[in-house]
């Protein structure tokens, strides 16, 4: 008897790496995650309008029986512990796609969280340690939110703008500016912005 094959749902604000993935693991095109109840969801965190964080927690809330893959450009020693807290099964960063995104789907088919050996690694000795991976970095004090607005800063969304985008009032979002200054240990507005626009920039997120 053949094995039917699983489903697979690709969130990504990118046509080009959506259609590279579905010719590569031989998928049909796919358009409602609850109707269609895939098996896997490869989802990217940096979604238009949205956040890819954001869709794995509701998944998660919905009691979702989909298991979410991540695959993204943002760095995997800050996003993805917050990932994997957020319900995810696994994360892989887009440069290493091509040649680990068919393993991950089967690890986490299996049962299994998939993250790569570098990543795994430091994850065990940081839980050894008693620490957040991310907490070598000073955006790692960050929450989920805050770093979503403090990468949005940096690609150059006003207060107004950040607050559209998030469905959040403006007053929401000076409240998440002023924690991120506190926490990163910003003197003013110009502080943070700089950073924030630097950040973005090694990061090679705009």
């Amino acid at each position: 008897m053949k094995k039917e094959k699983s489903k697979i749902f690709i969130v990504d604000d990118h046509p080009f790496l959506r259609e590279g993935l579905t010719r590569f693991i031989n998928l049909q095109p796919l358009k409602s995650i609850p109707l269609l109840k895939p098996d896997i969801v490869i989802v990217d965190l940096t979604l238009a309008g949205s956040s890819g964080l954001d869709l794995i927690k509701d998944m998660k809330l919905r009691s979702m029986k989909t298991m979410v893959l991540v695959l993204s450009m943002h760095d995997e020693s800050l996003y993805a512990e917050r990932a994997l807290r957020a319900g995810a099964k696994g994360y892989i960063m887009k440069e290493e796609a091509s040649k680990e995104v068919l393993k991950a789907i089967h690890r986490i088919l299996s049962g299994e969280i998939y993250l790569s050996e570098k990543m795994a690694a430091k994850m065990l000795h940081k839980l050894a340690d008693g620490k957040n991976t991310s907490d070598a970095v000073p955006e790692g004090a960050l929450s989920d939110r805050e770093l979503q607005v403090f990468e949005l800063i940096g690609r150059g969304h006003g207060t107004r703008q950040i607050a559209d985008e998030l469905h959040i009032s403006a007053k929401t979002v000076e409240s998440y500016r002023a924690h991120i200054k506190v926490k990163m240990n910003l003197k003013n507005a110009h502080e943070l912005t700089h950073h924030a626009v630097q950040w973005v920039e090694r990061k090679h997120l705009n």
